[in-house]
């Protein structure tokens, strides 16, 4: 039902330059990601530094995402935020015709109860033009979406999609993946663990290695969609250094960094975020450098 988000999306980061949006280099952003296969984007995700911008920046790269993306893949827009009112509204507000879901992450800092997490996402659907995808990811939010709430939300209505799930907790992801209903699809939102969560049957990664490696992130995940683990696990372990390096120092400061090394944009973020520091940025040089000569050498 929801094939096309098999695989591997990617949650975009948003390029600075002087502190206004660098719309050349998001540019350079989604063209190197389309052309490295990967399935899908995730516009204004947590990568995308979404709580920084404001609401007219958020349409503008929303608007502009879809224009340099000419419908060569699924595009995926992030609406989420503890004020269920404020969530649905800006919903409401937007056009979503060249937009196929959208992203929406469980409320942070309020803490709600599991019920009011079910209710604020019920709201949520009920006002949504696309199908949703539910984001879990407890080290933000500061209260875990259990299995048993995700479940029951995909179970209630076949306009949830999908989770990306980031609680890094694999038991929790097994119980999803057991007991969901057929159309559900089940996305990590943890690069270093998704080459395991593969093996238990997940449907593919929204990622944040793969703004700056597309096409060897997302090949990884099709061999391990395809059972063969062995490329899987090389290609897993050839990019597991940069993986962690990224966030040493937060996301995206580390793969803005790494971006930037490539050529890509700058490693410029918005306060009260802080930019990846020398020490780390030298480690990242290294890493990267290393993963090209091994290339040249294989």
């Amino acid at each position: 039902m929801y094939s096309q988000f098999r695989g591997t999306g990617v949650a975009l980061v948003t390029p600075f330059k002087n502190g206004k949006i660098d719309f050349d280099a998001l540019e350079k952003v989604i063209n190197f990601n389309i052309n490295g296969d990967v399935d899908f984007l995730v516009s204004l995700g947590t990568t995308g530094e979404s709580p920084t911008l404001s609401k007219e920046e958020k349409l503008n790269i929303l608007s502009f995402t879809a224009e340099i993306t000419n419908d060569r893949v699924p595009l995926v827009a992030g609406f989420g935020g503890n004020n269920t009112a404020a969530v649905i509204q800006a919903i409401k507000g937007f056009h979503f015709s060249k937009y196929d879901a959208i992203l929406s992450v469980s409320p942070a800092y309020n803490k709600p109860t599991q019920k009011g997490i079910i209710k604020h996402f019920e709201a949520i659907v009920q006002e949504a033009p696309k199908p949703v995808i539910l984001y879990n990811v407890p080290s933000r939010t500061g209260s875990n979406m259990t299995a048993e709430t995700t479940l029951h939300l995909a179970h209630s209505n076949s306009k949830f999609m999908a989770v990306k799930e980031a609680s890094g907790n694999q038991q929790q992801v097994m119980q999803i993946v057991k007991d969901k209903p057929n159309h559900f699809l089940v996305l990590s939102g943890d690069d270093l663990i998704t080459l395991p969560m593969l093996s238990f049957g997940i449907d593919g990664v929204i990622s944040v290695v793969a703004n700056a490696f597309p096409k060897r992130f997302s090949d990884m995940v099709r061999f391990g969609l395809d059972d063969n683990f062995e490329t899987a696990r090389q290609l897993h372990f050839s990019l597991m250094d940069i993986i962690q390096l990224l966030f040493v120092d937060g996301n995206p400061p580390g793969v803005k960094a790494a971006l930037e090394i490539l050529g890509i944009g700058t490693k410029e973020v918005r306060l009260p975020l802080a930019e990846m520091p020398d020490h780390s940025y030298k480690k990242m040089e290294t890493a990267i450098q290393q993963l090209k000569a091994s290339l040249t050498v294989g």
